[in-house]
């Protein structure tokens, strides 16, 4: 069987038998990878906590037809430490992990950026750099736009005409002029959209001041809009604790 190398981050485990696990990885060269972990549910195992969820690791598999097999792992970061002490950051990274996975519904495409993404959203959660559901929202925002569903918010998503606009709808792909609205279409405040500017261009200044409405707002708005390319929620997205 091919060895290969590759760092990457741990997105979710599974049990597999009484002692092994099957692990999704979000890996920098080879996209989304299962893997076996064997051994790892038993006392003493080589991999200790070094495959569970949040982790950024180095590691060694073995490919196989199904599944790889983890062969050596070394902890790169380990992001799961500082996140899971606090609910606010674990439940927003639990819905960043999921986003990542489900936005690479291809296994092994390469997805170097989003692999960058994950790795700079789970930092910033770890780190306590922005509230969690400003990274959590920053994220899911870029991370469609690698996928090829960037919301326009600078213009008209139906005629182009220039902006700012105040209804944004997710099945026309963002703002739309009173013309295009459809029906079901969401009112928003300029401090909305500027908020959601901010967070798609990483204008951190603007995100961390933004009112706890307009942070409300635009969760509301990027979860309809990830629903409506994904077509159905994120189960994780529940849990996220807002302000």
């Amino acid at each position: 069987m091919p060895l290969y190398r590759d760092e990457a981050v741990v997105l979710r485990t599974q049990k597999l038998g009484e002692a092994d696990r099957i692990v999704t990885l979000l890996t920098r060269r080879h996209g989304r990878v299962r893997a076996v972990a064997k051994g790892v549910r038993r006392t003493g195992s080589r991999f200790g906590a070094r495959v569970e969820p949040f982790m950024q690791v180095d590691l060694q598999l073995h490919e196989g037809k199904s599944l790889d097999t983890i062969t050596q792992a070394e902890t790169i970061e380990p992001f799961g430490e500082s996140i899971a002490s606090d609910y606010a950051r674990y439940t927003a990274a639990t819905a960043v992990l999921e986003t990542a996975e489900r936005l690479t519904a291809e296994e092994r495409e390469p997805s170097l950026r989003l692999y960058l993404l994950l790795v700079g959203a789970l930092r910033a959660l770890a780190e306590a750099q922005h509230a969690p559901t400003l990274v959590l929202d920053a994220f899911i925002v870029r991370a469609l736009a690698l996928a090829g569903y960037q919301p326009v918010l600078d213009a008209c998503a139906r005629c182009d005409a220039p902006g700012p606009h105040r209804y944004f709808a997710a099945v026309a792909g963002g703002l739309v002029c009173p013309e295009h609205r459809p029906g079901g279409a969401a009112t928003v405040t300029p401090a909305t959209i500027a908020l959601l500017i901010a967070l798609r261009e990483g204008t951190w200044e603007v995100a961390d001041a933004a009112e706890p409405k307009a942070q409300r707002d635009a969760s509301g708005l990027i979860a309809a809009y990830l629903q409506w390319h994904l077509e159905r929620g994120l189960r994780s997205l529940r849990l996220v604790e807002r302000t």
